[in-house]
């Protein structure tokens, strides 16, 4: 596929792709199939993702499913059978779009409406904020078919640790969005019928800060995760002193000393 503009992608056959203000809403659309990762969804959703992240008047992304399933991980229509070129494909496309996710600078919320299993887990790991229906369950199954959920397993225990993850992986049991919350798998859970307006709600408080702000920290915050302590204060405070010189730094903290509003430039 060819790199879209947000003026080209209602070519997708697998995602919708809505403008909500500063909101960019994408929809995964293949509830026929419980919206389960196939290798074109993905490319799609990458290259969305990539179109979306060029556009400076996108603040932040919803990211929600159609029909009742959230996201049921890989397609296994196209996992049996394969030669190990092929698995490699299709685990290479998937942690492209993982790291999509992360790397673009408008945070990206996942609004889940319905269970989540295995790389649909991943999914809601990756993204950078969670709001998740009171009816939904999340869970790694792939244990249960002979197929260790190894790559959500990353997403997956850099949110809610080591032996909360290894519980899910190695039983493959449901939890649900109560015990998601309180494992730090989501941010909040909402009734039902409330989910879109909650996250519209979460995603307009993002929205609303700096734009250049929020895509340093976003990025700051990935680097610096994984780093030992020291190496993390020597890198973040090399990015705070850099924002600090930035255009939008001093405007908010001269208007947070003149009492006003600031206003923002994005630089």
């Amino acid at each position: 596929m060819a790199t879209s503009t947000l003026e080209t992608v209602s070519a997708y056959q697998y995602l919708k792709f809505e403008r909500e203000g500063t909101l960019a809403v994408v929809t995964l659309n293949r509830p026929n199939r419980r919206n389960a990762l196939s290798l074109d969804l993905m490319r799609e959703l990458i290259d969305c993702l990539s179109a979306i992240g060029r556009d400076r008047e996108i603040h932040a992304v919803i990211l929600a499913a159609s029909g009742n399933v959230f996201c049921a991980g890989h397609d296994l229509a196209e996992m049996t059978g394969k030669n190990i070129n092929d698995y490699r494909q299709i685990f290479d496309i998937c942690t492209d779009l993982m790291m999509k996710i992360q790397s673009i600078p408008q945070p990206v919320i996942a609004e889940v409406q319905g269970t989540a299993t295995a790389a649909g887990c991943q999914l809601v790991a990756t993204c950078d904020l969670a709001i998740a229906s009171d009816k939904v369950g999340f869970a790694t199954p792939g244990v249960k078919i002979g197929l260790f959920c190894t790559t959500p397993m990353v997403a997956l225990s850099r949110a809610v640790g080591r032996k909360r993850a290894l519980q899910m992986l190695l039983t493959g049991e449901m939890i649900d969005a109560a015990t998601a919350a309180d494992w730090g798998l989501v941010n909040l859970v909402v009734p039902a019928e409330s989910l879109a307006q909650e996250t519209r709600k979460l995603a307009q408080k993002v929205a609303s800060a700096s734009t250049l702000t929020i895509a340093l920290g976003k990025q700051a915050f990935y680097t610096q995760i994984d780093l030992d302590q020291p190496k993390a204060y020597a890198y973040a405070k090399e990015v705070m002193s850099m924002n600090s010189l930035a255009a939008d730094a001093q405007e908010g903290m001269t208007a947070f000393l003149e009492k006003r509003p600031p206003c923002w430039a994005g630089r």
